[in-house]
């Protein structure tokens, strides 16, 4: 079904930062930042066993326990299964997201896209999230960023393993939906050329954004939004760099990203926006967008998520980055 059925808001908490990414988060932090989530009305949170090695969904099970489960949807991933070994969190071979979890948990990792692995990871973040059920399942970065020349094998895999698994799920009504979490557009407009398995929408992270959103605008957005596949955005301030952040597709911005992100910042200061405000916005703009799901590591960073979700933007403002060339011409944009 489309998740827009059942979604509570248009605003989730994606959790990858409670996985200790970039840096190590007291449990303390962790937790008051799901409990400000929560208090400021925030009902869908994302996660996944890669964050951290299981941590995020370690975390996240625990902020929850004693919320009442029927008040919030949960989205978690598979793809990886988290093993008791241990390895080096430093060492493992990321491709292009090197390092992102270094301060995680050192349980090894290991990426397995086939039916069997897929039911491990489903029962293996149900015991870490402390949790009898799960909304909806995303298969994990199985795109070029992760798997490089060989990322159409992974991909195979997971269409004759986890795809099959997850849809039958879905069709006993063991889980709402399913899709793909992924940081690139080709492997969403592949699988919606599959006549099966039919996937209910995807969490598409860093395509829908301010700084980079034409490729996934020409496709996969009008393909999605006729096939009834929505789409929810992560990573809305392109890994913090719209943001104040100093990240940008998980690395540090390059400079021509920083050039075009003053850029955006000076037109928003002119017009009195608040460059968090015009990026949400913007990505919920789109009529296929069902969510965005911002990531989080302090509780002031939630206040300011839904401060800038409410915030008005006026129309000009949006009329001043198309004609700087800054956003598509043809990107749906708020009313005002």
């Amino acid at each position: 079904m489309a998740i827009k059925s059942f979604l509570p808001g248009r605003l989730g908490f994606g959790t990858a930062p409670l996985g200790n990414m970039f840096r190590a988060i007291p449990d303390e932090e962790a937790a008051a930042t799901v409990d400000a989530a929560w208090d400021n009305g925030i009902r869908y949170f994302d996660t996944a066993p890669f964050y951290g090695a299981g941590l995020s969904e370690i975390r996240l099970g625990e902020a929850l326990a004693g919320r009442p489960r029927d008040e919030f949807v949960l989205s978690t991933k598979v793809g990886r299964v988290i093993l008791d070994e241990i390895e080096d969190p430093a060492a493992r071979d990321l491709g292009e997201k090197g390092g992102l979890f270094e301060h995680g948990r050192p349980n090894k990792i290991v990426n397995d896209y086939s039916a069997d692995a897929t039911l491990r990871s489903i029962e293996d973040s149900l015991k870490r999230l402390n949790t009898d059920r799960l909304d909806i399942v995303w298969v994990h970065d199985v795109a070029q960023d992760f798997y490089g020349d060989e990322w159409l094998a992974a991909y195979e895999t997971a269409r004759t393993g986890a795809f099959r698994v997850l849809q039958k799920l879905r069709d006993e009504g063991v889980i709402k939906a399913w899709g793909l979490g992924v940081n690139r557009v080709e492997p969403l407009e592949l699988t919606l050329d599959l006549d099966e398995p039919k996937p209910d929408a995807f969490l598409l992270a860093g395509r829908y954004t301010l700084l980079d959103h034409e490729r996934a605008l020409q496709r996969l957005l009008p393909a999605a939004e006729a096939q009834d596949v929505d789409i929810v955005v992560g990573g809305p301030y392109s890994s913090g760099v719209l943001a104040g952040g100093q990240h940008f597709e998980y690395q540090k911005a390059p400079a021509p990203v920083i050039t075009k992100v003053e850029h955006i910042k000076a037109l928003a200061g002119q017009y009195g926006v608040g460059i968090k405000a015009a990026a949400l916005q913007f990505s919920l703009a789109h009529p296929a967008v069902a969510a965005a799901v911002p990531g989080a590591s302090r509780p002031s960073r939630i206040v300011e998520d839904v401060a800038a979700r409410g915030e008005k933007v006026p129309a000009a403002f949006w009329t001043a980055l198309r004609t700087e060339g800054l956003i598509a011409q043809d990107a749906p944009v708020p009313s005002a």
